[in-house]
């Protein structure tokens, strides 16, 4: 694999629990990280500002604690996302907190800037960005970033429309780099074929929505349980940037989900502000994976499942 040897002897499973706006918080980070994969969660999730650092003491000594008692099984990296993007004041205030806190991997997601890499390199730290297009991938390299998150088609949330192999494909012929792939994956057959395709991981997200640890309501939760491929909607209305959501929550909203207007993409907001129906609260990201999601499970019992999954597949294309 292409990822630095420092991340890649401490994953159990070649796995990045993909940072989910409002849902993911220490709890889940932590338990990821100690079943053996990156967990990871957007600066953005810890309000007020000031939460941040408690975040990432409670982490940090949380997973100190467990490596100074499991030395030959330690827990995986943990990685905290930073949205690049204009209307994010906060952008300056997180990252000198994940520089402070030397937080392993820094997830940047809508935009890419020079100064944020070379924060983050500054003391050893990994940059992987995230994009949608070949395009995005060769801008985000030439800004610093270490390595790429391929967010193709299918993936929830701000998911691109390329299918996976033709993404993957079209990177690989220029970068060798750490490499991660999204995308309606949500299954251990579904990992294996990712780094199949010339990913070093996969990026799974929606599968650990529906997890006891993730901050997200019981109704969120059963209908990821009780939803499919069908049941997810592509649409700029939510926040001026196309994304997958679950269609039930677009209706329960009293919004038609075939009658959505557009956006404007310069006016994001993450969820602070008005009374309207909201993305990532009231209308609910998702990928197109969650077919293989059949009840809520510990974080750490989905993984163990998506191990068992993956060792099985390796056994099988293996004979």
């Amino acid at each position: 694999m292409a990822l630095p040897e420092s991340l890649k002897s401490r994953l159990r499973l070649p796995v990045i629990g993909s940072p989910l706006f409002i849902v993911s918080n220490p709890k889940l980070v932590i338990a990821q990280c100690k079943a053996g994969i990156v967990g990871s969660f957007p600066a953005l999730n810890a309000r007020p500002a000031a939460q941040l650092e408690e975040w990432l003491i409670e982490i940090t000594t949380e997973l100190a604690a467990y490596d100074a008692a499991h030395p030959d099984a330690p827990s995986a990296p943990f990685a905290v996302n930073q949205i690049v993007h204009k209307s994010n004041d906060r952008l300056m205030h997180d990252l000198e907190l994940c520089v402070k806190y030397k937080v392993p991997i820094v997830i940047t997601s809508l935009g890419a800037r020079e100064d944020v890499n070379a924060a983050v390199h500054s003391y050893g730290g990994i940059v992987l960005h995230d994009i949608i297009s070949n395009k995005f991938a060769k801008k985000a390299i030439e800004k610093g970033a270490d390595g790429i998150i391929a967010v193709a088609a299918g993936a929830g949330g701000h998911a691109g429309t390329t299918s996976p192999f033709a993404l993957i494909q079209e990177i690989r012929e220029w970068f060798k780099g750490p490499l991660a792939l999204s995308g309606s994956i949500a299954t251990g057959d579904g990992v294996l074929a990712a780094l199949a395709m010339g990913a070093d991981v996969a990026y799974i997200g929606s599968a650990f929505i529906a997890t006891d640890e993730a901050n997200a309501s019981e109704a969120y939760k059963q209908c990821i349980v009780s939803s499919a491929a069908d049941d997810i909607v592509y649409s700029a209305t939510f926040t001026g940037v196309h994304g997958n959501y679950l269609k039930p929550s677009i209706v329960a909203a009293g919004l038609d989900p075939d009658k959505v207007s557009v956006a404007d993409p310069s006016k994001m907001d993450f969820g602070t502000t008005g009374n309207a129906a909201k993305a990532w609260k009231d209308i609910w990201g998702c990928g197109q994976g969650i077919g293989a999601v059949h009840s809520v499970l510990p974080a750490a019992k989905l993984i163990e499942r998506l191990s068992t999954e993956y060792g099985a597949a390796r056994k099988r294309l293996l004979g």
